[in-house]
């Protein structure tokens, strides 16, 4: 029986602590909801789920960068639809004015309302969408996402242009293509159902442009989760597996508690020998 070192007491005050530092840990983890409490819990997991991180709020940027195509090739096809109304009345006009039995100064009255409508040809073949060109030939490229190596994923849409010929020949050559007189309707006829042709063909590309973006966002939406729920299954807690650790912490931590008592009772039995 020894005084100066009470190894019992020593061992219990270890244990103690041990089970004191998991029980906090333990209850970190219920706290937070994650897993990792402690980078030292998993440093592989933990720096794969930055990556995964990383990925998703990229994702989400590249989901809002379609979602702002989306909108801009919609803007595109509601003012190719009034385009396409204004081309309609202008082939009616032209028509019109091609009939034999009507004198040059009925004519002058359908050419008031043909000349409106080439004003507002003109006028939509010059909007913008946030700063950028609606109508023109230029390409645009999107970026629907990038690999861990940084390698972007980008799509190419082509613009629908009313600054073509086949537009600018109605909007901006007046003289030409006026149904004033019944040699100039049937001109300006034929010249207008080029435009529709031409202006269909864009139509159906923006379309085509709207059912590939609709397409790449729903890509991304799917990407986006399962990328989130690979790095929930990496760094969320399971709750109801931590809670029983919890408890089990909670009571190695009270019998603990208690057995390093009793630990540090046992010397004083010496000194019923010296008495």
């Amino acid at each position: 029986m020894i005084i100066n070192t009470n190894t019992g007491s020593a061992n219990a005050a270890r244990i103690l602590a041990e089970s004191t530092s998991a029980l906090q840990k333990s209850l970190k983890r219920l706290s937070t909801g994650s897993r990792i409490a402690s980078i030292a819990d998993d440093a592989g997991g933990a720096a794969v789920a930055s990556k995964f991180s990383a990925q998703v709020t990229r994702l989400n940027a590249s989901r809002a960068n379609v979602g702002n195509m989306i909108s801009f090739s919609q803007t595109q096809d509601g003012y190719m639809e009034k385009v396409a109304g204004a081309l309609e009345r202008m082939s009616e006009l032209a028509m019109l004015a091609t009939d034999e039995t009507k004198s040059n100064l009925d004519r002058n009255l359908y050419e008031q309302e043909f000349d409106e409508l080439q004003d507002f040809i003109t006028d939509v073949s010059g909007k913008d969408f946030n700063g950028t060109a609606l109508f023109s030939s230029t390409h645009l490229t999107v970026t629907v996402n990038t690999a861990q190596d940084g390698t972007a994923s980008t799509v190419t849409f082509a613009g629908a242009n009313l600054g073509a010929s086949t537009f600018t020949i109605l909007a901006g050559a007046a003289s030409t293509m006026a149904v004033s007189t019944a040699a100039g309707a049937a001109l300006s006829l034929q010249k207008v159902q080029d435009a529709i042709s031409q202006l269909a063909s864009d139509r159906a590309q923006v379309g085509a442009n709207l059912s590939r973006l609709e397409t790449e966002r729903n890509t991304i939406s799917i990407l986006r989760d399962n990328l989130s729920a690979a790095r929930s299954r990496i760094t969320d807690v399971d709750v109801a597996e931590e809670s029983a650790n919890f408890a089990r912490q909670q009571i190695l931590v009270q019998s603990g508690t208690a057995m390093l008592a009793q630990a540090n009772v046992i010397p004083q039995s010496a000194l019923r020998l010296i008495g």
